[in-house]
């Protein structure tokens, strides 16, 4: 299989690492010239991803900022052979999905939306990895749900990334679920880092400020271009939050012990309905 792959960040990367380790071919873009030929070094990316390349590829994944996916695509759809799959492996899938959708009928090839659920803390090509979708979900957004073939298609060209379990969901319920459990969780702890304790932290602090704060390290504009496009749930969410943590701190203002008691307890039965 011939895989192009637009962008050598963490995803992008680890996407090239995987399908060169399980010998296909790999051809890339990447704006850094000098991670680019780095990629290449390693033996994870086999050519550069151009017009002279892009009609060989069966599968094209775009891996930067949404916007940038969109925009690459609609330059490029001419050049992309017809019985190819194009994927992308952004964050919010409405707005791309609104857009390639209608390129790849045009050009007649087919896209479908796709969230690799995995990432971590850093970014750039040096803390790729080949292992880093093994076991993890991935989340598909189709053109239509009735089509199996195409579900199964997806599976096997993504099977080198060692997925464990795939979702199929609409986009708008994508960006939903998505605000809850990535752009918040990214929100709350850099906010929470911001506090003038924080720099005096250490020898205080053990598994729970590490695990409310690593996300708080973040590539921002990412994340700002994620959260803004995705603003409608976010807000929503956002706004639960910030009346629940109103109710704790009226609590503790009022000295209400029952009350304060009663918001903890809920909480934990909450966390476990929710995770079993």
């Amino acid at each position: 299989m011939t895989v192009g792959i637009l962008g050598l960040g963490l995803i992008g990367g680890s996407m090239a690492r995987a399908y060169s380790l399980e010998g296909h071919t790999v051809y890339a873009i990447q704006r850094n010239e000098q991670m680019l030929r780095f990629a290449m070094m390693t033996g994870a990316v086999h050519g550069r991803l151009d017009e002279t390349t892009i009609p060989e590829c069966d599968l094209i994944l775009l891996a930067i900022y949404p916007g940038g996916c969109v925009t690459w695509l609609r330059e490029n759809a001419h050049l992309i052979r017809k019985d190819a799959l194009v994927m992308d492996a952004a964050g919010i899938k409405r707005d791309i999905c609104e857009s390639c959708f209608p390129i790849a009928e045009e050009y007649g090839f087919t896209f479908v939306g796709g969230h690799p659920m995995a990432g971590s803390q850093f970014s750039g090509f040096k803390y790729s990895r080949a292992s880093l979708f093994r076991g993890q979900p991935m989340v598909l957004v189709p053109p239509r749900f009735d089509d199996i073939d195409l579900l199964d298609r997806c599976k096997s060209v993504l099977a080198p990334l060692g997925f464990g379990r795939f979702s199929v969901t609409t986009a708008d319920d994508h960006d939903r679920m998505i605000a809850f459990t990535s752009q918040m969780p990214h929100i709350l702890s850099n906010a929470f880092i911001k506090s003038p304790t924080a720099g005096s932290h250490k020898g205080f602090s053990a598994g729970s400020y590490k695990d409310l704060t690593r996300v708080a390290w973040l590539n921002a504009p990412m994340w700002a271009e994620l959260c803004m496009e995705n603003k409608d749930h976010v807000l929503s969410e956002l706004n639960f939050y910030i009346d629940s943590l109103t109710a704790y701190r009226n609590a503790l203002e009022s000295g209400d012990m029952e009350k304060l008691t009663a918001l903890l307890d809920e909480g934990k039965r909450r966390k476990e309905e929710v995770d079993g």
